[in-house]
């Protein structure tokens, strides 16, 4: 395989798990606002903020009143912002196209009437009553293309190389959310009694993650800062945890450097490096300094992910 597929592959898995991630963060931020315990969890300019600094493009100046639907244009169909919702499936598609002959016709064509769905969707009916189905429209239609690859592919190399894709991007976006949650749990601080731990904020991102019921099962109590973080980033039976997505990460570069030798410079060595330091993590030691936590992981998965495209992909 050629490394430039190799790297087609990964990607087009980035892609598909970024493209969902991103829609269930607008949905449920949206929606929950509608039922939130305080004026400002419900204000929609403070809803509004939350989803551009998600996505990495906040708005830094207060005074500034957004315009809901063209933050909601912006972010779910906009073809000139780069991390909108319609370039992660585009690009999905361009990366699957590149390696049409190592993927099945059925994953193929999953691809393609995502792509399309999202492509011909009506961008006047997504901005004024539109948003819940085509969220919720992306999220099923994601979860299929997961279907698809563990359905349909050879549980080989290139099986790895997409699940490595998709595992890294959803560790990293998963960080995202929880950032962007402390940073509202923080400017809510106060405003309705309630303290930065019992923040309304840990729910929802739960229910972004889609983790909230398995949460409550676990811990049989209403979600708390300690709570939520210790199941979001440490629990290794979470599917949506970082610890988890690190373990896939982990199985599935063996499968391409099943090496038994020492090699520090490896991705393997890195990746199982970092995921050590979170086996035996106290999450009271992350809620001390959520901040300096998440942008040292944030950074520990980008060099990850650079050092895999250099061993693997001859990036």
């Amino acid at each position: 395989m050629l490394s430039r597929v190799a790297n087609n592959l990964f990607w087009m898995g980035r892609y598909i798990e970024r493209s969902e991630h991103i829609a269930r963060y607008l949905n449920v931020n949206y929606f929950s606002s509608l039922d939130a315990p305080n004026q400002l969890s419900q204000s929609r300019q403070f809803v509004l903020r939350s989803m551009l600094f998600m996505v990495g493009d906040p708005e830094e100046d207060e005074s500034v009143e957004l315009d809901e639907e063209k933050v909601l244009y912006k972010i779910g169909l906009d073809p000139d912002f780069p991390f909108s919702i319609i370039n992660n499936v585009k690009y999905a598609r361009e990366n699957a196209n590149s390696a049409r002959d190592l993927i099945s016709t059925e994953l193929y064509e999953a691809i393609n009437k995502f792509y399309h769905f999202v492509l011909n969707y009506d961008a006047d009916s997504f901005v004024k009553n539109g948003l819940h189905d085509f969220t919720v429209n992306v999220a099923e239609m994601t979860a299929i293309l997961r279907g698809k690859m563990r359905g349909t592919l050879l549980h080989d190399d290139i099986y790895s190389i997409i699940m490595m894709g998709v595992n890294i991007e959803r560790s990293t976006q998963i960080i995202r959310m929880i950032n962007a949650k402390y940073h509202d749990a923080e400017k809510s601080r106060g405003s309705y009694g309630d303290t930065f731990g019992n923040s309304f904020e840990w729910t929802t991102l739960l229910k972004c993650a889609e983790s909230y019921d398995m949460m409550r099962r676990f811990y049989k109590k209403t979600p708390t800062s300690i709570t939520t973080l210790e199941f979001l980033i440490l629990n290794p039976n979470c599917p949506r945890s970082v610890m988890n997505s690190l373990n896939q990460v982990y199985d599935h570069i063996k499968v391409l450097d099943p090496s038994k030798n020492y090699n520090k410079t490896s991705t393997a060595f890195l990746v199982g490096r970092v995921r050590s330091e979170f086996a035996y993590k106290y999450i009271e030691e992350i809620e001390e300094d959520i901040q300096s936590f998440i942008e040292n992981i944030l950074e520990s998965l980008s060099e990850i992910g650079q050092k895999m495209e250099k061993e693997f992909f001859n990036y």
